[in-house]
C-alpha cells in the first residue's frame, strides 16, 4: 500500500514538474498568462517555470511571415481600372501588444493587415496616373505605403511591416480590349511620326550630298584645267628652251616625231611630193 502510494506520490511530482517546465525555442516569441492576463511579456528563448494550473503559456512565430492579399480592382488618377496582386512581409515585435490586438490567432493579424494593404493601395493608386503606378513611381509608392503601415502597425498590432510588394498589375477583361487598341493606335501614330521624320531627314542628306558632289566636280574641273594649263605652259616653256638652243637639232626631232605618227599605220595612203619640204630630213644630202 505504501509503495503505490509512493508511486502515485511521484507520478504527481513528474507531472506538476512537467507541466511547470517549458522551453521557448530561438524561432518563438511567448508571453506568460495567469487566469489570462499577461504577467510577463516577450519571454526571452530558453527554459523557463510557471505554476500549473495558474499560469499558462503562449507561443507566437518570431519568423518573417508572409501575407497574401486577395486581388483587388484599384482606379488610378484618371479614373482608369487596374487589378492588382498584392503580399506582404511582417514579423511579431510588441508581443503583448499583438497579442491583445489579436488574440494571438496569426490568421487574425493576416486579415488585418490585409485589410490595411487594401486599404493603402486604394489611397496611393488614386493618387498617381497609370505610368507612374505601373512603372515610373511603382518603387516610391511601394516604400511610402510600407512606411505608413509600418507606423500604424506598430503602435495598434505590435507587427513590424517588412516590406510591401506588388505581385502583379492587369486590366480588367471589360476594358483590356479597348485600352490595348487604342495602345496600338498611339503606338501606330508614333511610328508613322517616326517614319515621316526619317523620311524628311533622308531628302535633306540625299539634297546635301548632291549638292557637295556638284562642288566636288566643280573644284576638280577647276583644278584639272589648271594643271593642264601649268603643263601646257610648261611643255611651252621647255620646247621654245630647246629651240633656242639648237634650231635644227629642235626641228629635226619634231620632223622625227612627225615621221613616226604618220608612217605608223601601213593601212594609211599619204599622197606627198617627194621633193616637198617635209621630207627633208629623208634626203641624205639636205642633212647638216
Amino acid at each position: 500500500m505504501k509503495n503505490m502510494f509512493a508511486g502515485v506520490v511521484l507520478f504527481l511530482i513528474i507531472v506538476i514538474g512537467a507541466e511547470s517546465i517549458f522551453i521557448v525555442r530561438e524561432t518563438e516569441r511567448a508571453i506568460l498568462l495567469r487566469f489570462g492576463e499577461v504577467v510577463q511579456a516577450d519571454l526571452s528563448p530558453g527554459l523557463h517555470f510557471k505554476l500549473p494550473l495558474v499560469n499558462t503559456v503562449r507561443k507566437f512565430d518570431a519568423r518573417v511571415l508572409t501575407v497574401t492579399a486577395d486581388a483587388q480592382r484599384y482606379l488610378t488618377l484618371e479614373q482608369k481600372a487596374l487589378v492588382v496582386d498584392s503580399f506582404a512581409k511582417w514579423r511579431i515585435v510588441d508581443v503583448q501588444k499583438f497579442y491583445t490586438a489579436t488574440s494571438g490567432e496569426e490568421a487574425r493579424a493576416s486579415n488585418l493587415l490585409a485589410q490595411r494593404i487594401n486599404d493603402g493601395l486604394r489611397n496611393k493608386f488614386g493618387e498617381r496616373d497609370l505610368q507612374e503606378v505601373v512603372s515610373g513611381q511603382r518603387d516610391l509608392l511601394m516604400e511610402e505605403l510600407t512606411r505608413e503601415l509600418n507606423l500604424s502597425s506598430a503602435d495598434e498590432y505590435g507587427i513590424e511591416v517588412i516590406d510591401v510588394r506588388v505581385k502583379q498589375i492587369e486590366l480588367p477583361l471589360d476594358v483590356r480590349a479597348s485600352v490595348y487598341d487604342r495602345m496600338t493606335s498611339e503606338r501606330q501614330r508614333e511610328a508613322q511620326q517616326l517614319r515621316s521624320r526619317g523620311n524628311e531627314l533622308a531628302i535633306g542628306i540625299e539634297a546635301d550630298a548632291d549638292r557637295q558632289e556638284a562642288v566636288l566636280l566643280v573644284e576638280a574641273y577647276r583644278d584639272a584645267e589648271r594643271i593642264r594649263g601649268e603643263g601646257d605652259a610648261r611643255a611651252a616653256a621647255t620646247y621654245a628652251e630647246a629651240y633656242s638652243r639648237n634650231e635644227e637639232f629642235y626641228a629635226f626631232t619634231r620632223s622625227l616625231n612627225s615621221y613616226q605618227e604618220s608612217f605608223s599605220s601601213k593601212g594609211d595612203i599619204l599622197l606627198v611630193d617627194p621633193d616637198s619640204e617635209y621630207f627633208k630630213y629623208l634626203r641624205g644630202s639636205d642633212i647638216q
